[in-house]
C-alpha cells in the first residue's frame, strides 16, 4: 500500500473494513428489533419493495437505535436523510436499500487483510450503540498497527452530533499530538 505524500494521520469515524462483517453485525442488531418490525423488513426485502413507506418506517426504528439516538433528531440530519431519499441513486448503486441489505458494488468489499499495511497513526471513533458496532471497530483496532480507539458511550452512528463537545476534543487532541510528533522529528 502506498502512503500519499503529506498524510500524517488517519481518522476512521464509524467505519468498517468489510461489507460482510458490517452485514453480519447489522443483522445481529436487526434481530433485537421488535418482531413486527423484523417481519416488515423481511417481507419488503423479499418482494423488492424497499421503497415502500412501511419499509421506511421499519428502518426508522433501526435508525433511532443505531444511527442517531438524539431526540429530537437534529434538523440538518433529517434534511440530509430526506435529500438522500430523494436522490438515492449513488447510495443505492454503491450499497443498496438499507444498512443490512447490501446489493450494490460494495457487496464484496473487504480490506481487513490489508489493514496491517497501514503504518499511519490512526484514530478510530465509534458509538456504543453504533451500527458500526464495537465488534467491527475491534477488527480495525486489532489490525491497524498504530491505532487508538475511542468509544462514545452515549452515542450511536453520529457521535459528532450526540456527544459533540467530547468528539471535537478527542479529534483536536489526536491532531495536536500528530502535529507535535511531526514537529519534534
Amino acid at each position: 500500500m502506498t502512503r500519499p505524500e503529506g498524510v500524517k494521520s488517519l481518522i476512521l469515524s464509524n467505519s468498517a473494513a468489510s461489507t460482510w462483517r458490517w452485514i453480519a453485525e447489522a443483522n445481529r442488531l436487526r434481530a433485537d428489533l421488535p418482531e413486527e418490525v423484523q417481519n416488515i423488513l423481511q417481507v419488503h426485502e423479499a418482494a423488492g419493495t424497499t421503497d415502500d413507506p412501511d419499509y421506511a418506517a421499519a428502518m426508522e426504528v433501526f435508525y433511532q437505535r443505531h444511527l442517531c439516538r438524539k431526540s429530537p433528531v437534529p434538523d440538518f440530519l433529517n434534511q440530509m436523510l430526506e435529500r438522500l431519499a430523494q436522490n438515492s441513486e449513488v447510495y443505492a448503486s454503491m450499497w443498496g436499500p438499507s444498512e443490512f441489505h447490501c446489493t450494490g458494488v460494495l457487496m464484496n468489499w473487504d480490506i481487513e487483510q490489508q489493514l496491517g499495511e497501514i503504518h499511519t497513526p490512526t484514530l478510530i471513533l465509534s458509538g456504543r450503540y453504533d451500527e458500526s458496532t464495537p465488534a467491527i471497530n475491534a477488527v480495525l483496532k486489532e489490525k491497524l498497527p498504530d491505532a487508538e480507539w475511542v468509544i462514545f458511550e452515549e452515542s450511536s452512528h453520529t457521535p459528532h452530533l450526540e456527544e459533540t463537545e467530547r468528539y471535537l476534543q478527542v479529534v483536536a487532541d489526536f491532531l495536536a499530538r500528530g502535529e507535535n510528533e511531526t514537529q519534534s522529528k
